[in-house]
């Protein structure tokens, strides 16, 4: 009589993820240094425009008025900027959040210059951050262009930080294979990575130039 077995998979080893979901990558130096200047310059425009926040809270309270240094003239106002609704939008002061993701895309950075290596997942959810990020940054060049008609020079320096990161990311993700993508496109960002924050932050110029150009001529 023959016996049959009955094999315990219960106990058996687990299965494995795809060798893509496995994969992990580590980015150039020039890459990591990319991403720590860029955090660096967030970071710093972050924290400028929260101390100013604080002392124009504090001027409020004290029945004063204080004005930050990059108020230059009915454009150029960043106290403008910082008192509107929009600097605010999340229930506090957007430069808040702006200290703490800046934060870690130095720490992503640094850790890539110590040769760190991340999985697809990491990568992925770092491309989704610098996202909301440049994607937030669009939101608020129009609010700021066409709703409270001012510009801050330290939110033009966040957002083209934010636009740097969030290209060089993307290109990293699509020329390792993470993002799907035809080869065409893999081998554009292979040589020409540095066109599509340029060209970005271009059309944000002309923006700004057309928005107010009747005051740049005066």
């Amino acid at each position: 009589m023959s016996k049959t077995t009955v094999q315990d998979v219960s106990t058996g080893p687990e299965p494995r993820p795809p060798a893509e979901e496995r994969r992990a990558e580590g980015g150039s130096r020039a890459f990591a240094l990319l991403l720590v200047i860029t955090g660096a310059a967030g970071l710093l425009a972050a924290w400028v425009i929260t101390i100013d926040k604080f002392k124009i809270l504090e001027a409020k309270v004290a029945g004063e008025t204080f004005t930050p240094g990059c108020s230059l003239n009915p454009v150029v106002s960043c106290g403008s900027v910082m008192e509107s609704d929009q600097a605010s939008v999340f229930g506090f002061p957007n430069p808040m959040l702006g200290l703490v993701a800046y934060g870690i895309v130095i720490g992503v950075g640094m850790a890539l210059l110590a040769r760190a290596r991340f999985p697809r997942w990491y990568w992925l959810t770092f491309n989704a951050g610098t996202l909301f990020g440049v994607v937030f940054c669009a939101w608020l060049t129009f609010q700021s262009l066409y709703r409270i008609n001012a510009l801050c020079l330290w939110c033009c320096l966040a957002w083209v930080a934010t636009i740097v990161m969030f290209w060089y990311v993307t290109s990293f993700n699509i020329r390792n294979g993470f993002l799907p993508a035809p080869g065409w496109l893999r081998g554009f960002f292979g040589e020409f990575t540095w066109v599509m924050p340029v060209l970005h932050i271009g059309i944000i110029g002309m923006l700004i130039l057309t928005r107010w150009w009747d005051f740049w001529l005066s």
